[in-house]
Formats: structure tokens, C-alpha cells, sequence
């Protein structure tokens, strides 16, 4: 499971690409040059994982053999190619051929500006990026090799900020593939979108999911200790604004004690066996005095994915967004379209759920509350209660439609609330759709989108459909140039492409 402490293990490989034909020192240079660029991203702060400087690739037995390397190694996620000279690119053929971890072409080149009074043809045929790298793009795009292309000075803060929300999508990308997604009792009864087929799922995205009766969980509750229950009933209290009843002395009390016996057994669980996401269902919950809602919540600020109703797409989802947003302020949350607000142009959406919104999207100091949930047939559950913050951020889905999967993507602005919601007990999201709710639920609608999404405002649009690219999958996007007519012709285009291909 990859988590901030694990990011050391992890590595993208840094390939310079040349030929034989300038001479020995020449390729010194150029190997100079590239470590001097790594070492300067390494040192920038702003790449979440180690940037490793391979050697100079100059002929096609070289290449093969490290991307043969790099496919083969558990701690690469993926490779950033860059041609300092001109580097033929039929010797980069068979490689990208076989390429199997994600590529970023780094089309860059050492020096920043050109020396006006001293530039030569040395200089010139040391600096070549300007062709070289449109040489091994011709390549690539002949083979259609999926690659994200990233230009301008490797030193700018924006090409370092590409850079690395890339290295964030391949570390999900690598995440997903180790994915164990846990599922607690079955989809819920009769729901179509929440289904999928969980065998193209594995290949597609290298994720498992598994089945888990509620008894299995019931199992770990019984082996927590009274005293960690005390410790994490001590960390709500410093985290979180605890209503009386629900402190020591208060009539609820153990209710909170026992939603924090539900948080460790599930931490131990997932911890156990390996697991990077989960989901619960309000259907099946034999065994449990409540559905878990407040452990949920505090699970996913940790990284965890999750959702809710057995919707295992929506929890692997969460989980590789999580790893996309890693070390980005804001925040990340499975959400669900509620209801609305018709307003005219400026009609918007309540996003909440029955329980189980992530606090990393909070506006300010949540409230840990109980109240009935009126299903499930349970005790009353206890949850994390606030509102998220405004701001601009992003809905996203994938769903699958039987021959493949599609994501879909909507741009959003979060707004405060007009009025005070005393009588809503659950944590919740205003946002106006863009470019307003008529087109983007119409083109949602027409794109098969599903009502639980993943909710962000760290992961960016690039970020998601990057993510897409990696995994081959279609997506949708719904911003301001949007239209229903337009998002209609593009899935009508999608859809002969794919089933082209």
C-alpha cells in the first residue's frame, strides 16, 4: 500500500536518450547535463518521489534493456524520457513497443535561453531537443503509445507542477495494480450503476476485489482493547467538536465508543490483509449495532478508499485519487448527488450521503453528532458533521458500460450555503455544476453517470484524465465550452473509436 512513508521505496526513472555520432565527450556532457536536471527536480520540493538519472540510452539493445528494467521493477513507477540530442528514434521502436509502465516526454533542454554571442554548431549539436524530441514523438505517436507530453524549461515552477501531479497519476496507476478493494455484503438490492464486472476491472486496472461476510468485521470488534477504544475516543476529542451527549457522563457515550471499536477493527482489518479501499452496505449488517459512518470518514482522510451501497468502482476510485492528491492541499471525499436547488442559471447541487463524507473537505472544525438514519434498521449511527469548504474542484465517476469503462468528469464550483441547515445531520457540499446544472446533469445524464462520485479540489482535470490515458478508458469532460450537444457527439465519437479499436 503506498502512503507518504512509502514514497522513499518508489522511483521514476529519468531516461536521456543520444547517439554515437558526437563523440564521446559529447555524451559525457549530455549525462552531466541530465543528472544536473534530476538533481535539480529532486531538490525543488515540489516532486512527491525520488526522480532516479539513468544512464544514456544511444543504441536500441540499451533501450530495450531498460525499459525490459523498468517494467520488471516493483519500485518504478514509471519513466520520464528526454532527448538532449538527436537520438534516431527507429532505435526506440522495439521499446515502445513493449513499453508497459507509464511514460512522461519531457520535452526540454538544458540551458534556458539561447547564448547569443557565443553559440556554435558544438552548442548546437549538444542542444538539440528542439528536433530531437519531435523525432522520438513521431515515434511514439506511429506506434500510438500512450504518454503524457510535458514542454518548456525544466526549471519552471509550472512545468515542475506537471511534472509532478504526472508522478502523482503513475504512483496511482502503481497502486491500483497492488489494489485489494474489500467488500463488506453485497451491491444494493436492484442498483444498476454500482454493479461492474469485476474481471475487467482486474485487467483493466490490476485492482481484486473481495467478498467479506459483516461477521468477519464483527470478529475484529471483539478483539479490540477497552484502552484503544479510549485512545481514539481521546483523539475525537481533540480533532472534532464531540456533542455533549456523546462525551463521557453523556447518555450516548458508548455509542461513540463503540463507532470507535468499529474505526480500529476496520483499520485492522484492511491493515491485515493488505486492503486499499472497502465498502459497506446498509443492507448487511448482521452483527453491527450501527452502520459505520464516523470510521468510514476517518478512514478515508487517511488515504483509504471507500464507498458506500457495495459500489466497489467508486471506492478504488477514491483510493487512486487519494494517491493523485498526495501531498496537495484541499481535499478528497466520495460524495453523491442529492438534490437540488433550481435557481435558474444559478441552480445548484447538495452533495452529501447518509454518513460517510471524507473530513479533508471540511470548511472548518467538524462536529462528531448521532441521529437516527432511518434505514438499516439499526441504532442510531454517529458521524462526522460540517460543511465543505467553497472553492473550485471537480466531480468525477467511472462506470462501466459492458464493452468498456468510462469516466466522467465535471468541473465545479463549491459555494457556501445561503442558509443555515440545522435539521441536516450529515456532512455536506453546495457546488454549482459547470457551466450550469440544465447542461451538466443533461450531459451526465446522456453519459451514463453514476450518482456516488469522487468529490476533490486537489485533484486536477489533468490529473483524471491523465489517469484515463494510462488505463485506455474514455473520458468525458463537462466544464464551461460544454454543451449537451456537444458532450453527445463526443460520446458518439468515443463510441466508434473504441469499438473501432
Amino acid at each position: 500500500m503506498i502512503s507518504h512513508d512509502k514514497l522513499s521505496d518508489l522511483s521514476i526513472w529519468f531516461v536521456t536518450g543520444s547517439q554515437h555520432l558526437y563523440g564521446p565527450e559529447v555524451l559525457d556532457q549530455v549525462y552531466d547535463d541530465a543528472q544536473k536536471i534530476v538533481a535539480g527536480l529532486n531538490a525543488s520540493g515540489n516532486i512527491p518521489v525520488r526522480i532516479v538519472a539513468k544512464p544514456v540510452l544511444t543504441t536500441a539493445h540499451a533501450i530495450s534493456q531498460t525499459f525490459a528494467e523498468a517494467a520488471a521493477s516493483a519500485d518504478c513507477a514509471g519513466i520520464i524520457t528526454w532527448m538532449h540530442t538527436f537520438s534516431p528514434s527507429q532505435m526506440w521502436l522495439p521499446a515502445l513497443q513493449t513499453l508497459a509502465v507509464p511514460m512522461l516526454h519531457l520535452h526540454t533542454q538544458y540551458n534556458a535561453a539561447i547564448p547569443w554571442d557565443t553559440i556554435d554548431m558544438d552548442f548546437m549539436n549538444l542542444n538539440q531537443s528542439a528536433h530531437g524530441g519531435r523525432e522520438f514523438g513521431f515515434a511514439a505517436t506511429r506506434l500510438d503509445v500512450h504518454r503524457k507530453v510535458v514542454v518548456g524549461h525544466w526549471s519552471e515552477d509550472a512545468v515542475q507542477a506537471d511534472i509532478a501531479d504526472w508522478c502523482r497519476v503513475a504512483l496511482a496507476r502503481l497502486d491500483a495494480q497492488q489494489g485489494r478493494i474489500a467488500r463488506f455484503g453485497d451491491n444494493m438490492r436492484q442498483v444498476a450503476v454500482t454493479e461492474g464486472n469485476k474481471v475487467s476491472a482486474r485487467i483493466v486496472f490490476g485492482y481484486s476485489v473481495e467478498g467479506y461476510g459483516v461477521g468477519d468485521l464483527v470478529a475484529y470488534m471483539d478483539q479490540v482493547a477497552d484502552s484503544d477504544v479510549q485512545r481514539v475516543v481521546a483523539e475525537y476529542h481533540d480533532l472534532f467538536d464531540v456533542a455533549a451527549e456523546l462525551q463521557s457522563g453523556g447518555d450516548r457515550h458508548e455509542s461513540l465508543r463503540y463507532a470507535a471499536r468499529q474505526e480500529i477493527a476496520l483499520r485492522a482489518f484492511l491493515q491485515d490483509g493488505g486492503f486499499t479501499a472497502f465498502t459497506t452496505t446498509f443492507e448487511d449488517l448482521h452483527g453491527l449495532s450501527q452502520l459505520p459512518g464516523l470510521a468510514p470518514q476517518r478512514l478515508m482522510a487517511e488515504g483509504y478508499g471507500f464507498s458506500g451501497e457495495g459500489d466497489w468502482k467508486t471506492a478504488a476510485f477514491l483510493r487512486a485519487s487519494k494517491i493523485m492528491a498526495m501531498g496537495k492541499p484541499g481535499g478528497t471525499s466520495f460524495m453523491e448527488d442529492y438534490t437540488y436547488n433550481f435557481a435558474g442559471r444559478d441552480s445548484t447541487v447538495l452533495g452529501a450521503h447518509m454518513l460517510e463524507i471524507c473530513p479533508s473537505i471540511a470548511a472548518g472544525r467538524p462536529r462528531i453528532e448521532i441521529h437516527p438514519l432511518g434505514i438499516g434498521g439499526k441504532d442510531d449511527p454517529v458521524r462526522a458533521v460540517f460543511d465543505g469548504k467553497p472553492g473550485r474542484a471537480r466531480n468525477a465517476t467511472i462506470v462501466d458500460l459492458g464493452d468498456r469503462f468510462r469516466m466522467i468528469i465535471n468541473e465545479v464550483e463549491a459555494v457556501a450555503a445561503p442558509h443555515d441547515m440545522p435539521n441536516l445531520p450529515v456532512a455536506r457540499v453546495l457546488w454549482k455544476p459547470m457551466p450550469d446544472l440544465r447542461v451538466a446533469a443533461g450531459a451526465w445524464i446522456h453519459a451514463g453517470g453514476a450518482h456516488h462520485t469522487v468529490y476533490s479540489d486537489q485533484v486536477t482535470l489533468e490529473q483524471f484524465r491523465d489517469f484515463a490515458d494510462l488505463h485506455d478508458i474514455e473520458a468525458i469532460v463537462i466544464d464551461e465550452q460544454a454543451s449537451v450537444r456537444s458532450v453527445q457527439d463526443a460520446l458518439r465519437w468515443n463510441a466508434a473509436y473504441f469499438r473501432l479499436r
